[in-house]
């Protein structure tokens, strides 16, 4: 099992404007405090049982996410401005219709596509009731299917795009998303793996789920960033979110993709 994350180097990536009230240098040493990290691990540990993330919707949708991750998620989308979110594991559509009501507030022709192995009648009727849904894409099918992913590379084409991983959490799957949906991603955008958080769960506390402590979101990560030179973790968001599903998830590029 990793242990729980610490900053090794210089937070990246901080606001130039004088009248921002984050500091770099707090942010470090809370990101490194080993109280504070073990006060979240114990935190975590007692939301277990209550499915926090279950209580949550956006624009009265089911969110599951963490309140803090879409927070941190709202900042990204406002500072990068991608006109393509795409997003794998729809469930109840909250999170979708979040990144499709950001993306209304920036302007233009932005959408957010959504990808799910089942999307349900009732939520695909939701989804598509939804004020935002004009903003949405849909595609039904298993998010590591190439057929699917070249239908999501082909409506992204030419746009600058945001990926966020939310479907199946097992490292064998979010490793494949991983190698369809990276090069989505040019320099300066973000890509997303959610679940990260698994790895410090209690095994016992994961019943009936493939995934555990050593086969999940972040098992598939570190292989990522590995062999991947061009994505690094934004020590920002690792340092400052603390209460988050998806600690060493928030991956930034660094350089476009070899497109050859």
């Amino acid at each position: 099992m990793n242990e729980l994350p610490t900053l090794s180097t210089p937070v990246e990536g901080m606001p130039a404007d004088p009248h921002d009230p984050k500091d770099a240098a707090l942010l470090r040493r809370m990101g490194n405090d080993p109280e504070v990290r073990a006060a979240w691990k114990r935190a975590l540990d007692l939301i277990a049982p209550y499915r926090y993330a279950y209580n949550w919707t956006w624009m009265g949708r089911p969110a599951i996410q963490f309140p803090q991750d879409m927070v941190a998620l709202q900042e990204i989308i406002w500072r990068t401005r991608p006109e393509v979110i795409v997003e794998t594991g729809i469930a109840h559509g909250g999170s979708l219709v979040f990144s499709a009501s950001m993306l209304a507030l920036l302007g233009g022709e932005r959408e957010a596509i959504g990808v799910d192995i089942d999307i349900r009648p009732h939520n695909r009727a939701e989804i598509e009731a939804h004020p935002m849904a004009s903003r949405i894409v849909t595609y039904e099918g298993s998010s590591v299917d190439e057929s699917v992913a070249a239908r999501v590379r082909e409506r992204v084409a030419g746009r600058s795009a945001m990926v966020v991983l939310d479907s199946n959490h097992t490292a064998t799957h979010v490793a494949r998303e991983l190698a369809l949906y990276a090069p989505l991603v040019r320099a300066g955008f973000f890509l997303v793996v959610m679940d990260t958080v698994v790895e410090y769960a209690e095994p016992g506390s994961i019943v009936d789920r493939p995934w555990g402590p050593g086969n999940n979101p972040m098992t598939a990560v570190d292989g990522f960033l590995a062999r991947e030179p061009r994505f690094v973790v934004d020590e920002e968001y690792d340092a400052k979110l603390l209460f988050s599903v998806a600690p060493r998830g928030y991956l930034r590029a660094t350089q476009d993709p070899d497109v050859r």
